[in-house]
């Protein structure tokens, strides 16, 4: 499957990058990509998900930490498909490192979460990106990610 030419990407395009599935791939589309400069992915959030029962019944909320694991997985496929290095089975990107994360608002079924990530630094397998989520123009978390590109 290819991309389109504007660089979005459907789910099944992001499972030619990331190794995880159901029900922790946490990302359903790619809307925007710049190759080693940013990506804009989105992710609609659906009461049916597996965590909603447990946080918290009453008031379903989206868990700040797979917020944060939505952001590490956009920042794999901007980094990954920069690189033209696909799932092949031989390699993991690791979530290494978390720094500044800041929840500003709950994220609830319903709402489509806009994950930005931008690019900083790379060396030596790894690189820092830093990731805003937002619902609609209200920013819901923040973060700087660091990540490192292993060989299995």
């Amino acid at each position: 499957m290819s991309e389109s030419n504007d660089g979005s990407m459907t789910i099944e395009e992001i499972k030619e990058y990331l190794p995880h599935r159901y029900p922790f791939l946490l990302i359903d589309r790619i809307v925007a990509f710049e190759k080693d400069v940013r990506i804009v992915a989105l992710k609609n959030v659906t009461a049916n998900e597996p965590h909603f029962p447990g946080h918290f019944p009453h008031f379903h909320v989206m868990p700040g930490v797979l917020i944060v694991e939505a952001m590490a997985q956009a920042a794999a496929v901007l980094s990954l498909k920069s690189i033209g290095q696909k799932n092949d089975g031989k390699w993991v990107y690791y979530f290494v490192g978390i720094d500044g994360a800041r929840f500003k608002r709950p994220v609830v079924p319903g709402d489509t979460l806009a994950i930005e990530v931008r690019q900083g630094r790379m060396a030596r397998g790894m690189a820092k990106f830093t990731a805003v989520a937002r619902v609609g123009d209200a920013v819901a978390a923040e973060a700087e990610l660091l990540c490192a590109l292993k060989k299995l």
